[in-house]
């Protein structure tokens, strides 16, 4: 282990700048996780572990759930308190930290299963959103999600919510999302768009008897057009009261519920 000691070290500069900026996620093709569940998730999930940074407190504390975490981290840093409070966007930081190598979601594309059952979102733009669709859909045994647009799967907010689901979670980021639903239409199964429209079939009506894909729109705007007229049918979720739509997070969970229901 080495011990970082300056907040203007390249290491912890090269760290809140992964944490902040997606296209830096992109470009470098690594990511920024916080807190000892999340990070101690990634090393049980496999993810390849480049650097981690934690606290002699964090050490003496959590030494016993952190031996995987060190052992995998290809470099281990002991930082200052004021470096974790710098790197930290929590109101009480665990000190503890790491750097990873982000999967290749693009592959799973093609290991699609056609028979499952699968929550899309276009465009959410909001993390706590995506990590909490996330969540769901690993608790209720979905096939995967499938992302196209909005906010990247890396966000530190988005995982957090996630509490470990995108990593695990099979995840399928589709650029062209139109295209994509036809093709599973193609192949046989049902695509349904998630709208605010009480003349669009029931959310409890869906056919599944075969594999099915359900989109979730924007937080704002919902579905793109485009998108709704690639799946076979609307659907809707029946209101009873005055609302006229739901949160992103709180659409899909219900979606979901009825799809494995």
């Amino acid at each position: 282990m080495n011990n970082i000691s300056s907040k203007s070290n390249d290491k912890i500069k090269q760290a809140i700048k992964l944490r902040s900026d997606s296209s830096e996620r992109k470009k470098t093709g690594m990511f920024f996780l916080e807190g000892l569940r999340l990070c101690t998730d990634a090393a049980k999930s496999g993810t390849e572990i480049l650097s981690v940074f934690l606290t002699e407190d964090a050490l003496e504390k959590n030494g016993g759930e952190l031996w995987m975490l060190t052992e995998r981290g290809k470099s281990v840093y002991i930082i200052t308190d004021d470096i974790s409070n710098k790197l930290s966007d929590t109101k009480n930081p665990q000190g503890v930290f790491c750097i990873c190598k982000t999967l290749d979601k693009s592959h799973n594309i093609d290991k699609i299963n056609y028979n499952g059952m699968y929550i899309a979102v276009e465009n959410i733009q909001t993390p706590l959103n995506l990590g909490a669709v996330a969540r769901t859909a690993e608790a209720l045994g979905l096939e995967g999600l499938i992302v196209s647009g909005g906010c990247d799967i890396y966000n530190p907010k988005a995982q957090r919510a996630a509490m470990g689901s995108l990593l695990r979670l099979p995840v399928i980021e589709a650029e062209d999302l139109p295209a994509f639903l036809k093709d599973c239409a193609a192949k046989g199964m049902k695509t349904y768009a998630a709208v605010p429209d009480r003349g669009a079939l029931s959310v409890t009506e869906m056919d599944r008897s075969k594999g099915v894909v359900c989109v979730v729109g924007n937080e704002g705007s919902g579905l793109s057009e485009d998108v709704i007229k690639s799946c076979v049918s609307p659907v809707t979720i029946t209101m009873r009261g005055r609302a006229e739509s739901l949160n992103a997070a709180a659409a899909a969970a219900v979606i979901m519920w009825e799809m494995v229901r």
